[in-house]
């Protein structure tokens, strides 16, 4: 079974996607960046959900460079959650995957439809 670590600060919001994901993955969760680099350290997931605002409004991009940066790690597809497309004028659609600037594989916005949750978590892991 395919592994997923999702990060996110929101207790509730990783209920709900885990609650998604649950029956085809194995899902670890890390409620901030301290515990992501953990829980990183104690295994290689496939896929890496991750919230852009936790700990300050940049967590989320600071993370996937580190993700992306370390080659134990680099390969690990980056699924990024936010909500603030539209606060910080950033083009999702068009930075994903750019490694200097937005290095995830794709992303999804809040409030998270289950059934595109799914088909971009199989998509970039099956």
């Amino acid at each position: 079974m395919k592994k997923i670590l999702l990060i996110d600060d929101d207790a509730d919001l990783r209920d709900a996607v885990k609650t998604v994901l649950e029956s085809s993955y194995m899902i670890s969760e890390a409620g901030g960046k301290d515990q992501a680099r953990a829980a990183l350290k104690k295994e290689t997931p496939d896929l890496v959900i991750l919230d852009v605002m936790m700990e300050t409004t940049s967590t989320g991009f600071e993370l996937a460079r580190e993700i992306k940066n370390d080659p134990a790690s680099k390969n690990i597809k980056i699924l990024m959650l936010t909500s603030v497309d539209d606060v910080t004028h950033i083009d999702f659609k068009s930075e994903a995957g750019n490694a200097d600037w937005l290095p995830v594989d794709d992303y999804l916005t809040k409030p998270i439809e289950p059934k595109l949750l799914l088909e971009k978590v199989n998509n970039l892991i099956t």
